[in-house]
């Protein structure tokens, strides 16, 4: 089916605003595309408690998370990763959709602002968006965790919970996956069809691959491209969300299969005349609200 009328509306509104594509830009450039968007989205809720902190990588750098507690006594953890191709977004752009995830849930969130491309390359946000997971875990001893993500914050969210498993780190009771990346294949069917060249495009994720992992051979490497471990079985639970007009929708419908083919439970929804994006639009695009029902329902199915 055709996109939704906001989303056609939305996309009508950005082109008639100009500018370069974002394959077209500077690193800086489309950092500063993503802060624009965000005054769009407006104040998340109240939380009882909020924390910024900054995190020990193991490689002995560092960087920073967003704790968001909704109230006294959280029913879990959530480590929540952000989109943006591993080289643009942060958490301040993300805090709202942090806020309205925290408080439909009753759970913290952890929104981890791990190190960008192309300043620090592959395998940099792997290793932190493992790093932050374990920070949680130890910080939150009592509690379930739960890691989510978009897009590239999809990709960290199945590749920790790959990584967690096979280094005996923390339980996960679910991975929550919304469009993620799970291969480096640029020419798969979704990938090539001129209908879903629109927010995100094959350019785009070309320019972004690119910036983040150069080297071709190392993109094919599970911690770049969970799609490609040889086992999944023994993974959390899974909840795989995709966009009908995204050049990722392939390869998330492909992740979900395999999981479901390796025995995880797996509750999977194709959003029908959506494109990559929809998710963390929130109180712009009803398909936002759609998702994030979705996603809060799964949530509380886990945690009964």
């Amino acid at each position: 089916m055709s996109l939704d009328d906001a989303t056609a509306q939305f996309l009508k509104q950005m082109s008639e605003a100009g500018g370069k594509a974002l394959h077209e830009m500077t690193p800086d450039e489309a950092r500063a595309m993503g802060g624009a968007l965000r005054e769009l989205y407006g104040a998340g809720p109240e939380m009882a408690r909020v924390e910024d902190v900054v995190i020990r990588a193991a490689d002995g750098g560092a960087f920073g998370a967003r704790v968001l507690v909704p109230v006294q006594e959280p029913r879990a953890t959530i480590v929540y990763y952000h989109g943006g191709g591993w080289v643009i977004g942060a958490i301040d752009e993300f805090d709202t959709l942090g806020r309205t995830l925290a408080q439909r849930t009753g759970c913290t969130v952890v929104l981890v602002d791990y190190r960008l491309a192309p300043e620090h390359r592959y395998p940099v946000a792997a290793r932190d968006a493992y790093d932050a997971l374990c920070w949680a875990a130890e910080r939150q001893r009592e509690l379930p965790i739960i890691v989510a993500g978009d897009s590239a914050g999809g990709n960290l969210s199945a590749i920790v919970s790959q990584r967690s498993r096979d280094e005996g780190g923390p339980a996960i009771a679910l991975q929550v996956l919304v469009y993620p990346v799970t291969d480096c294949d640029l020419d798969n069917a979704s990938y090539t069809d001129p209908a879903n060249q629109l927010m995100l495009s094959r350019d785009s994720m070309v320019w972004f691959w690119d910036h983040y992992a150069p080297d071709r051979a190392a993109r094919a490497n599970p911690d770049a491209s969970p799609l490609r471990a040889g086992d999944l079985a023994g993974l959390p639970p899974a909840v795989v969300l995709t966009a009908e007009h995204d050049v990722l929708r392939d390869e998330g419908e492909a992740y979900a299969r395999r999981l479901r083919q390796a025995g995880v439970p797996v509750e999977f929804k194709r959003f029908e005349g959506q494109m990559h994006g929809f998710f963390t639009m929130v109180n712009v695009l009803p398909g936002s609200a759609a998702g994030l029902s979705m996603v809060v329902e799964a949530i509380d199915g886990s945690l009964r």
